[in-house]
């Protein structure tokens, strides 16, 4: 199974304070990983150097076997990585299926003189629609297609977020708290399909979680463990549950 992200020996520094101290793990082709830690451990700090919204104080990233260290966001998106934020940012007045719409690759802009060739790409926005209404369906939210977003519960909105960033086609999938403010039924369920989705199509996904007791449980592969900048282990949800490393980042000394 071939590595699709290297992060080496990352650092980041935001004046005199070390956010992220020589980070390194990989994830590989295939694989559903969690990366947990209790708040401020640098968590998201990582998914912003990784994703080229900060640069790296040292270390260098690698996606897809290319060096992506100092690339920015745009670029990192087109080698086939995307990623969620923990808020999320849909565009409130369109709906569901619009918000789908917008990230495929390789559509026609603004530019008035493409717009005249569209009638000869109906047959790609036909595609681009039916696939928008099976990723709907891939995450069991179809009825809410023509919804507008700003409607949705914040559940329904993450569910929209994940759907959007997977109409993008990416191989890396990064999310950043998905269930983050979500009811425990719905969170469940982001969780299932999310492992489903992984398995039916062998994407990766790396997904940032709080909650030690829910990411134990969510059928994940591997859980990396930051602590205080630094990635504290890497094992299997039970490997992670009987380190005492652990539970005494997560509870203290006691």
């Amino acid at each position: 199974m071939s590595s699709i992200l290297k992060v080496n020996n990352m650092t980041k520094d935001f004046g005199g304070l070390r956010a992220i101290d020589s980070v390194s793990f990989k994830i590989d082709e295939g694989e559903f990983v969690g990366l947990i830690g209790p708040n401020g451990c640098g968590k998201t700090t990582t998914f912003n150097c990784i994703s080229g919204l900060l640069d790296a104080t040292e270390g260098d990233v690698e996606i897809f076997g290319e060096d992506a260290t100092k690339l920015r966001p745009d670029q990192i998106q087109k080698l086939g990585l995307t990623r969620t934020f923990q808020h999320t940012l849909l565009w409130r007045e369109m709906t569901a299926i619009e918000n789908l719409l917008v990230p495929p690759r390789n559509q026609f802009g603004a530019n008035p003189l493409e717009a005249l060739f569209t009638y000869f790409k109906r047959n790609e926005e036909e595609e681009r629609l039916a696939k928008a209404y099976e990723t709907l369906e891939s995450l069991e939210i179809t009825h809410m297609a023509h919804n507008l977003t700003s409607e949705l519960s914040g559940g329904q909105s993450k569910l929209v977020d994940i759907g959007r960033a997977l109409m993008g086609e990416p191989q890396l999938l990064l999310l950043d708290e998905p269930v983050a403010g979500v009811a425990g039924p719905l969170s469940e369920k982001i969780f299932t399909n999310l492992r489903r989705i992984v398995s039916e199509t062998k994407i990766s996904i790396l997904v940032i979680e709080h909650n030690m007791d829910f990411i134990l449980r969510a059928g994940v592969d591997r859980i990396i463990v930051m602590d205080q900048g630094k990635v504290l282990m890497e094992g299997t949800p039970d490997e992670v549950k009987d380190s005492k490393e652990v539970i005494e980042a997560y509870l203290g000394g006691q």
